[in-house]
């Protein structure tokens, strides 16, 4: 969607977010940035402002990464990764169906494999703005209005395999034993210890998934699969809660005599600053509306995290009911921030 500006040889303001969600997530992760973006563009239009810059609403695709494994997949491209185009050509979701034919079935990448082709360039827009629910409940247990967004964490997340050897649950003694789901566990446990010993609140550890083959009640683990997500606003402190990690990985397979297959880092992305004068468009902005705000942090990574690297970028966080994304008490008039910006 776009909003002719006076002067198009000047970058336009972008605003938009992703319709995706994690499963159980509720009905406004990040639809309501959209939503809201295009209720925005069209109020603006309904009150006959003919803005200088042009306006872009952006609707990004996959940015959970329960598909295909990669977080924020579309604004990572539009931000130019060349390792994830890449990645991507040899990509299958847990249904072995590949990503392009994904794409293609959904209306996207046609006939052409070369993702390049979406890549912007640094400074194609002034500014982007994504309007998102706070998925946590700050906001609303201190009755404020929005959070406006200093920093955005740096995620980062890592695929473990074990593999051991089966057998019968009541036929193989425990000092014979080369449990594989044993080590996945004991490495979760781990996870936790690192991240606790950092000394800071802000960096967090999750172990999302642990599957176990062949995943019977009467029958050893030979192999497991645990995915692991870590995340700070310390780049510096969330790469060494990592290397400890993998340090403990390599201890535990030798302790328990289990085989390390693989260690791998799937995304390790820095963290991301709001762009000074965004935010304070956004604070002037709040002062006109009567809006009560609260500066914050941002644990969850966003679109915004990559768009930063294209243009200069803000978020704006409103409240939603205990954290969750079920019901959405207040709406925010993202049209004056787009004024503002």
């Amino acid at each position: 969607m776009l909003r002719n500006g006076d002067d198009p040889d000047i970058p336009p303001v972008a605003t938009g977010s992703h319709i995706d969600a994690i499963p159980y997530s509720g009905k406004y992760d990040g639809v309501v940035g959209v939503l809201g973006a295009i209720e925005a563009v069209n109020a603006l239009r309904r009150s006959g402002f003919k803005p200088k810059r042009s306006l872009e609403v952006i609707l990004f695709t996959s940015e959970e990464p329960t598909r295909f494994g990669i977080s924020c997949l579309g604004s990572r491209l539009l931000a130019g990764s060349e390792p994830l185009a890449d990645a991507l050509k040899g990509s299958v979701d847990g249904q072995n169906v590949s990503f392009f034919y994904a794409a293609r079935s959904a209306g996207y990448a046609h006939d052409q494999d070369n993702l390049s082709s979406v890549f912007l360039k640094k400074g194609s827009y002034s500014a982007f703005l994504e309007l998102h629910i706070e998925q946590g409940p700050l906001l609303e247990e201190e009755g404020t209005s929005i959070g406006i967004v200093t920093a955005i964490a740096a995620p980062a997340s890592i695929k473990v395999d074990f593999e051991g050897n089966g057998g019968h649950a009541g036929a193989v003694l425990m000092p014979y034993r080369n449990d594989a789901g044993l080590a996945a566990a004991e490495l979760a446990l781990a996870v936790e210890k690192h991240v606790l010993e950092s000394g800071s609140i802000d960096t967090v550890g999750t172990v999302g998934i642990l599957d176990l083959h062949p995943g019977a009640i009467n029958s050893i683990p030979s192999k497991a699969h645990i995915e692991i997500d870590t995340r700070d606003i310390d780049e510096k402190r969330r790469n060494s809660v990592i290397e400890k990690i993998h340090h403990s990985a390599i201890t535990i397979a030798k302790t328990r005599k289990v085989k390390l297959s693989e260690f791998r880092i799937v995304n390790q992305d820095p963290p991301a600053l709001s762009d000074e004068s965004i935010i304070k468009a956004m604070e002037d902005a709040s002062e006109e509306l009567n809006l009560t705000r609260k500066l914050m942090i941002s644990r969850a990574y966003h679109d915004s995290l990559f768009m930063a690297r294209v243009s200069p970028m803000g978020m704006i966080f409103i409240p939603c009911y205990k954290g969750l994304s079920f019901i959405l008490p207040f709406v925010v008039s993202l049209d004056l921030f787009l004024l503002q910006c």
